[in-house]
């Protein structure tokens, strides 16, 4: 193919490309906005013109791949795909945030600048560079959760093409994606783009564990099918009988997911009962509680099938943090295998898709209090509100409070309060409010008392003890885990420490009158009480850790402080610059002291 043919079938590439992604916005529900579309496709085609991946396609089929995944899977708008389009325009050439700015106006321009913001890896060379890139992470999602959406879709098509990368560049991306983006994605209710992204990395690190899965899930295709087709006959006859507009069909779990239960509970591919979920998506009749109709198919079901008790997951009742919603059950088959069934209507199973920008679309014709997205959305405030943690204990708290599994736990009046796995009494304190953290005495979990510290369990009933004489204790900060308590905790030591420090002010002026304590007395002061410093010292003497005379003569009587003794290296090298000034001619050598041999001399190398 001669070079004008390639550059006619990749213009001919890029317009089919561009024209499939307005065909896609154009499918959804959002206002017709096409001509900023088109105005941000021109600009990036043009800021990329001439440039290539490392596949040798145009660099410009990237953006376009970007956005109609923020389009198509995530159900995003106009705004979120021009800034799609250009989000690596300012990264990657002459264009600036301003330029952007505008043409586009504020909103496109920040999330761009968010874009450009994190571009870089998250993976430092040390744990302070990765504390960092995470915190510019989270400042990005909290400035404008739309940054993080293209950023997952940008990762998600750089892991569909990651063949064309180097075995190191993949093995970086690989890990990135695993233990950041995916959960993140997860965090945000994409389920099917979460999938994607672990199984993507699992194939790339583990190619022939991989490959072997795979193969079998293929071999066991056959009788998975019989299994299904025994199973939906009569469910199929008492729905149709009750009237339900609805779909049926059964899912095979990922690979990725397979495996990592094999190597959890340390079993082999034919242990694994539940190979895949039936999946059952309802539409609402008008006028009818969706949540009834959960149920109501629950009932139909087991009314056929026996029911496993401690397998039901009501996440329709109790949605969790990301959104989803479902009714999880597991029966007893025809076979005589386990099957579990998911439980769905149209909008949660959107939902569950596409997670958050599908929670919204909803949410704008709903009433929802106290939503747990928006709460797990304050969480990543609160993290950033830490003013300046340990690195490591800064990715400690994102790891706890954004990646880990939650637990459900209850109130004495039954209401329901979600935190991360490893939460302690303690934490759920904070979590109903921060006046009651602060001064918790102790609780009861299930009608026991325990200490704060005692982790809890799901299904577990929390009763807090306060009392007003209880403060905040440093050693709390040992045991909490959720980045509310650990910033209030915080916050509320800092506030006790001023305090303190202002009363011991207070005694240490009262002692001498509210007159002025020279430098040299301060110092005696200081060196005798073994304080570091000013704020030191008033803090001891407020908190009663040393105690002041009754008369201020007696701090007069204090020993002096000592001298210094000088560094015996400085000792020498001053001694050095001496002698090198009075002997110009001999710089090499100098004299210590009259009584020291020449062996003993200082020498200083020339070389």
């Amino acid at each position: 193919m001669s070079d004008e043919e390639k550059m006619i079938a990749d213009e001919q590439m890029i317009e089919e490309e561009f024209q499939g992604l307005l065909q896609d916005y154009l499918n959804s529900n959002h206002r017709r906005k096409v001509d900023v579309i088109t105005r941000a496709y021109n600009m990036a085609k043009e800021a990329h013109k001439g440039a290539r991946r490392r596949s040798g396609e145009p660099y410009i089929m990237h953006p376009l791949a970007v956005a109609r995944i923020v389009s198509r899977e995530m159900g995003l708008g106009s705004t979120s795909i021009s800034a799609s389009l250009l989000h690596d325009v300012v990264e990657d050439t002459d264009y600036t945030v301003d330029d952007i700015r505008a043409l586009f106006g504020d909103k496109i321009a920040q999330i761009v600048d968010g874009l450009t913001k994190i571009s870089q890896g998250m993976f430092g060379e040390n744990v302070s560079a990765q504390a960092e890139n995470f915190r510019k992470l989270l400042l990005t999602m909290s400035d404008d959760i739309r940054v993080i959406l293209i950023k997952i879709a940008d990762r998600l098509h750089n892991m569909r093409t990651l063949s064309s990368m180097s075995p190191t560049k993949q093995f970086k991306i690989t890990g990135e994606t695993l233990y950041i983006y995916a959960p993140l994605a997860h965090r945000l209710g994409l389920f099917a783009i979460k999938t994607e992204l672990e199984e993507l990395c699992f194939r790339y690190e583990h190619p022939e564990v991989y490959a072997d899965l795979t193969a079998k899930i293929a071999e066991s295709a056959p009788e998975r099918n019989k299994i299904y087709d025994n199973f939906a006959v009569p469910v199929i006859a008492a729905l149709d009988k009750m009237g339900i507009e609805y779909e049926m069909r059964a899912r095979v779990k990922s690979v990725y997911s397979i495996w990592n239960k094999m190597q959890n509970k340390g079993i082999s591919f034919n242990e694994v009962y539940d190979l895949f979920a039936v999946r059952i998506i309802f539409e609402v009749h008008p006028g009818m509680d969706e949540k009834k109709q959960c149920w109501d198919i629950y009932s139909a079901i087991t009314d056929i099938y026996k029911l496993r008790p401690d397998r039901i997951r009501d996440w329709v009742s109790h949605p969790k943090s990301n959104g989803y919603q479902a009714l999880h059950l597991t029966v007893m088959g025809p076979d005589g295998k386990w099957i579990e069934i998911q439980i769905r209507s149209r909008r949660m199973d959107d939902i569950a898709e596409k997670g958050f920008a599908a929670h919204w679309k909803y949410k704008e014709n709903r009433i929802e209090e106290d939503n747990e997205l928006d709460k797990w959305l304050k969480t990543i405030q609160e993290i950033l509100a830490n003013p300046n943690p340990n690195a490591i204990d800064f990715l400690d708290t994102v790891k706890m409070n954004l990646f880990s599994s939650e637990i459900f736990v209850f109130t004495p009046k039954g209401e329901i309060k979600t935190l991360p796995q490893g939460a302690t009494a303690l934490d759920f304190a904070y979590t109903i409010h921060t006046r009651i953290g602060d001064h918790c005495l102790g609780a009861k979990v299930n009608h026991t008392l325990v200490p704060l510290s005692q982790q809890l369990r799901s299904g577990d009933q929390v009763e807090i003890l306060t009392s007003q004489s209880v403060n905040p204790q440093p050693e709390w900060l040992n045991f909490v885990t959720t980045a509310k308590a650990r910033t209030k905790i915080e916050a509320s030591l800092r506030r006790q420490r001023r305090r303190i420090i202002e009363k011991g002010k207070n005694m240490l002026e009262e002692l001498f009158d509210n007159e002025p304590i020279d430098n040299t007395l301060f110092n005696k002061i200081l060196h005798s009480y073994k304080a570091e410093n000013k704020e030191d010292l008033y803090y001891m003497i407020g908190n009663n850790e040393v105690i002041l005379p009754v008369q201020k003569e007696a701090l007069s009587k204090l020993k002096p402080v000592p001298e210094k003794q000088e560094n015996l290296f400085v000792r020498y090298m001053k001694q050095a610059m001496i002698a090198i000034k009075k002997t110009p001619q001999e710089p090499h050598k100098m004299l210590l002291n009259e009584n020291e041999s020449e062996d003993e001399n200082l020498l200083l190398s020339q070389e």
